[in-house]
């Protein structure tokens, strides 16, 4: 072998090496198996509740006591009590309105969280583009209400419903219309912060450039910021959407006849009495509850990292 092939060698050994050392890919599992066994038993926690509801919601036996993780017999019967019209025996209901709370749930999570989002962006945009006399106490204002909890709410707006009912009856107690204002209420604060800060990484030279054509701020906010925006607003309406279908005080509170629940409330009052029996149901109700926000994420995945992280570094 010539010297020439020897120093061929030896710089592709070394080369070798140094590319083992760089790629973690090339590490021996050996020197990462504490990092895997931590990450396997953080996946076996979050996924235990989900496959829990999953083994209640397909078992035979629809009681608490008769629930395991592997189901004993495989069934659709849970879906098919949840969903038929016929009187439940015991229930706390004379039919479990599924159907209906799943369309009010819809209803009232969409319309919230495009409403959120558009009035988050329009006061992330006023505190990111213009200058004007108690804007930074405008959003440290914003801040502090967050640290009051909504339980301190409930009587006052319970009150201002009930007599703003009697005026506009759409927005009083039991309509889906005064929840949504009610939900519109704690629009602001976080999600106005987020948004103010992925608006700050947007340079303002578009707007200038856009100025200079002409466009008002108006048509600057619609036709050039809001675009670039696409991220962050498919962030905060996601988080806006799951926080609107989680929220069971305010619903249960405003909320008062069996056609106007959202699935929170009617699913807790089918169970209310008779818990252990209709476990099964439950399961299944929550389920299926589960399939919009898995779609959404399908649909938003590739904007969530960058919504989140997009004014991590601006603000």
């Amino acid at each position: 072998m010539s010297g020439y092939e020897q120093a061929a060698e030896t710089a592709a050994a070394e080369t070798l090496a140094v590319a083992e050392r760089r790629d973690p890919r090339r590490r021996r599992v050996g020197d990462m198996w504490w990092r895997h066994l931590v990450g396997l038993l953080a996946v076996g926690f979050s996924l235990f509740p989900v496959a829990y509801i999953v083994s209640a919601a397909f078992n035979s036996d629809p009681t608490l006591s008769g629930s395991s993780l592997i189901p004993r017999r495989v069934t659709l019967d849970n879906f098919r009590a949840l969903l038929s019209s016929e009187a439940k025996a015991g229930s706390t209901f004379s039919a479990a309105n599924y159907v209906r709370w799943f369309v009010n749930t819809l209803i009232v999570c969409s319309t919230a969280a495009v409403l959120m989002v558009l009035l988050s962006a329009l006061a992330a945009y006023a505190f990111s583009r213009f200058r004007f006399r108690g804007r930074r106490l405008g959003m440290l204002a914003l801040l502090l209400i967050q640290m009051f909890p909504s339980l301190l709410l409930v009587v006052a707006i319970y009150l201002i419903l009930l007599h703003t009912g009697k005026v506009f009856p759409v927005i009083g107690l039991n309509t889906l219309t005064g929840l949504i204002v009610v939900y519109l209420g704690g629009a602001m604060g976080v999600n106005t912060w987020l948004m103010k800060g992925f608006f700050d990484t947007i340079p303002i030279e578009l707007d200038e450039s856009a100025r200079v054509d002409g466009a008002t701020p108006a048509q600057i906010f619609w036709g050039v910021v809001l675009p670039l925006a696409l991220p962050v607003l498919a962030v905060i309406g996601l988080i806006s959407f799951i926080s609107t279908l989680n929220e069971f005080v305010f619903a249960s509170v405003l909320l008062q006849s069996n056609e106007n629940f959202t699935l929170s409330v009617g699913l807790r009052g089918y169970i209310d009495q008779q818990y252990a029996e209709h476990w099964g149901p439950f399961a299944a109700g929550v389920l299926l509850a589960a399939i919009p926000v898995v779609i959404l994420f399908q649909v938003f995945q590739r904007w969530l990292v960058a919504g989140l992280t997009g004014g991590a570094v601006k603000g």
